[in-house]
């Protein structure tokens, strides 16, 4: 059992079962972890989404995996740019005032990783999708080889 004694207050003391600490700090440190610079809700688009304004051509879809996933097969009209040599070829996402970015990885581990990096860096344009490349091909949504 653990005791707090607080002056000033009206309540003098109160006991914290490990227990009820252990749901405390699992509050607190949940509150946090939603109040800290990771992606926001408004960041993350779906994958119907995606699929939809992408073919639509009212955004940019950018595949980040990597050459060899890509071999595997790619969304047709997708634009190739692997995650490993995103910090070189930077300048070939298109600006803010063009069409909106979508990230898109395998799962969507990399792409929101990414996607953190390049907001350091003032993409404000960019998102990231949900689902990635491997809930693309499970639906079984028409992919193409690279280059296709």
């Amino acid at each position: 059992m653990i005791q707090f004694h607080f002056l000033g207050n009206n309540l003098n003391s109160f006991t914290l079962t490990r227990r009820s600490l252990s749901l405390v700090l699992l509050s607190l440190g949940l509150g946090l972890a939603a109040c800290s610079e990771s992606v926001a809700k408004s960041d993350v688009v779906s994958l119907d989404f995606a699929r939809a304004e992408h073919e639509a051509g009212r955004v940019v879809l950018i595949d980040i995996r990597e050459p060899s996933e890509h071999a595997t097969g790619v969304a047709k009209g997708v634009q190739l740019l692997p995650m490993r040599q995103m910090s070189t070829r930077l300048s070939e996402i298109p600006p803010a005032d063009g069409k909106p970015v979508l990230l898109i990885c395998n799962t969507q581990n990399r792409s929101s990783a990414t996607l953190r990096a390049l907001r350091e860096k003032g993409y404000a344009h960019v998102r990231y999708v949900d689902g990635g490349m491997s809930e693309w091909a499970r639906r079984n949504w028409p992919m193409v080889k690279p280059g296709g």
